[in-house]
C-alpha cells in the first residue's frame, strides 16, 4: 500500500492533503481486492484509485469497496464496484484449498486462515467433527485436508453459502465432509450423533447456542467456541468460562478493531 500512496501522489490522483485518507490495507480474497471503506474526503477519486491499484497488482482483477458493515443475520456485506471486472464471484486459495465464493453474498475472512489451520492440526485421528455456522466451508474443508478427522459434518443457514460449499466439498475431493443447510437450531437435533470435537466460528453471537452445542458434545470433547472481547476482559471471559468448564484456554485470533480481538476459547468438560 505503501507503494500505491506514493503512486497516486507521484501522479498527481491525490494531493498531499489528501495522502493520508488513503486507506493504508486491504483484504485481498482470490483475485478481488475489498476496501473496507474510502473515506468522504477522497470519494470522488476512489475510482481512480481503484483502477491504479489495478495496474500495481496483477494478480488483483476486480476492486470493490464496503458500503456498510457486516449486517443481518447472515452478516454479509454491501460492496460497491471501483475498477476491474464487474463481478463479485472468486476462487480464494487457503492451506492448499481451493475455496469458490461470492464475497458480497457469503461470509468470509481471509484473516482467520492460520486459526482455521491451528484447528485443524489439533484435530487427532478418527474424530467426529462438529462446524457450526460453517459458511462456504473453509474449516470442514481444512479440517479434512490436514487431518484425518473420521467424519466432518457443517451447519450453515445462508442458502448462497451452502451452495459454494458444495461446490468446494466436490472440487478439493474431499470425501469426510458432510453438508446440512439450515437453521443450527432444527438441524443439530435431527443429527443423531455426538462429537468429539464442535467449532462455533461466529463470534458476535456463537456464545448463545453453547448449550446447544454442548447436547452434541461427547462427554471428553472440545468445543472452539470464538468470541470478540478487549485483551483487558480475557482474564474475566476466563474465569467465567472456568465455573462450566474444567479447562478453558484462551487464543488470539485476530484483531477485530482497536483494542479488539477475535478470541478462542478451547473449552473441555
Amino acid at each position: 500500500m505503501v507503494k500505491l500512496n506514493k503512486v497516486l501522489l507521484e501522479e498527481k490522483i491525490i494531493t498531499k492533503s489528501e495522502l493520508n485518507f488513503v486507506p493504508n490495507s486491504f483484504d485481498t480474497v482470490g483475485d478481488i481486492a475489498i476496501f473496507n471503506e474510502i473515506p468522504q474526503e477522497i470519494k470522488k477519486k476512489e475510482k481512480k484509485i481503484g483502477k491504479k491499484l489495478l495496474e500495481l497488482q496483477k494478480n488483483i482483477k476486480v476492486v470493490v469497496k464496503k458500503s456498510g458493515k457486516y449486517s443481518g443475520r447472515l452478516r454479509t456485506p454491501k460492496l460497491t464496484h471501483l475498477a476491474g471486472e464487474r463481478r463479485k464471484v472468486t476462487a480464494h486459495v487457503e492451506s492448499g484449498c481451493k475455496l469458490n465464493l461470492d464475497v458480497e453474498k457469503c461470509y468470509f475472512s481471509t484473516r482467520s486462515g492460520a486459526e482455521r489451520l491451528r484447528i485443524a492440526k489439533k484435530t487427532k485421528k478418527n474424530e467426529s467433527v462438529l462446524v457450526m455456522f460453517s459458511g462456504i466451508a473453509p474449516f470442514p474443508c481444512i479440517i479434512s485436508k490436514h487431518s484425518n478427522a473420521k467424519e466432518i459434518h457443517a451447519v450453515e443457514l445462508n442458502r448462497t453459502a451452502h451452495k459454494f460449499a458444495k461446490q468446494n466439498i466436490l472440487q478439493n475431493k474431499l470425501e469426510n465432509v458432510f453438508l446440512h443447510q439450515g437453521d443450527v437450531n432444527k438441524i443439530l437435533p435431527v443429527i443423531k450423533k455426538k462429537f468429539d470435537r464442535i467449532i462455533m466460528p461466529l463470534p458476535k453471537s456463537a456464545k448463545n447456542y453453547l448449550d446447544l452445542a454442548l447436547k452434541k458434545l461427547k462427554s471428553k470433547g472440545t468445543i472452539h467456541l470464538y468470541l470478540f472481547a478487549n485483551e483487558t476482559e480475557f482474564k474475566n471471559i476466563k474465569k467465567e468460562y472456568k465455573k462450566k468448564f474444567k479447562t478453558v484456554k484462551l487464543t488470539k485470533a485476530g484483531h477485530f478493531g482497536p483494542g479488539v480481538f477475535r478470541i478462542c476459547l478451547d473449552l473441555k468438560k
